[in-house]
């Protein structure tokens, strides 16, 4: 076993990725940063003393090419890189889109799962975190492809549980609800104005918040495995229940 302790985070270079890379990096960690725009990763490995890998989930062979460029020891496996496009009801749907978000949410994570399987295990307290997402137990009017996507995620979560039973692994699941991130500006393609107005007159998370909570559960002891944390702020009550003031 080593002493040094090695973090991986997917999706990076911007959001809840970025801040957990800063936060485990606090936390003493080394931290392997892995995502597709490199330029901003090196920004930010530069920062907190860490490395800069290219990686796009999605891609088989990234994936690979991500992990044998690792060492051989891995404690903690940030499974961040996800999201959503669009909000077309099911009538509708688009199969591109929804293609993307399985592929980003479900099989990405599967995908990084398995090759840093073996060195999570060597590490003697090996820890998958998975970012799901309070839509991974609600669902809401024109996110289904989302909310399907991130019910994967939960049930893949448990799942671990039961096959490493008896394992040095650790499997915890990280659900927020609002956060203020690039997020919906992915999800609207880019438009800056209807993005800005899932966040309006209301108080949200910060992508800090949920970096906090990784690390803290990251950083239990090692018989202690906390299965599932729900972060939301204040001013949300259900996926689509929100609270707007008036006259901000």
């Amino acid at each position: 076993m080593t002493t040094t302790k090695i973090a991986i985070v997917t999706g990076s270079s911007s959001g809840i990725g970025e801040a957990t890379a800063r936060a485990l990096a606090a936390a003493g960690y080394t931290v392997y940063l892995g995502a597709r725009r490199l330029d901003r990763l090196r920004a930010i490995a530069a920062d907190i003393q860490g490395r800069a890998l290219p990686l796009d989930v999605t891609d088989k062979a990234s994936v690979e090419a991500f992990a044998a460029a690792l060492p051989k020891h891995v404690h903690v496996l940030v499974n961040n890189a996800g999201g959503a496009i669009g909000l077309g009801p099911v009538a509708e749907f688009d199969e591109d889109q929804w293609l993307a978000m399985f592929q980003s949410n479900v099989l990405g994570l599967a995908r990084m799962t398995r090759a840093l399987h073996g060195r999570l295990q060597a590490s003697g307290d090996g820890h998958v975190i998975n970012i799901g997402s309070v839509a991974g137990f609600e669902t809401y009017v024109g996110g289904a492809g989302y909310t399907a996507a991130k019910h994967a995620v939960r049930a893949i979560s448990d799942t671990l549980r039961l096959e490493w039973l008896g394992q040095p692994m650790r499997v915890t699941e990280i659900d927020p609800g609002l956060v203020e991130t690039d997020f919906s500006l992915v999800r609207f393609d880019g438009d800056a104005a209807r993005a800005a107005k899932v966040y309006a007159n209301t108080r949200p998370l910060s992508a800090g918040d949920v970096a906090d909570a990784v690390v803290w559960a990251a950083t239990r002891p090692a018989h202690v495995n906390i299965d599932q944390i729900v972060i939301r702020p204040t001013d949300q009550a259900r996926a689509d229940k929100v609270f707007r003031r008036t006259g901000v």
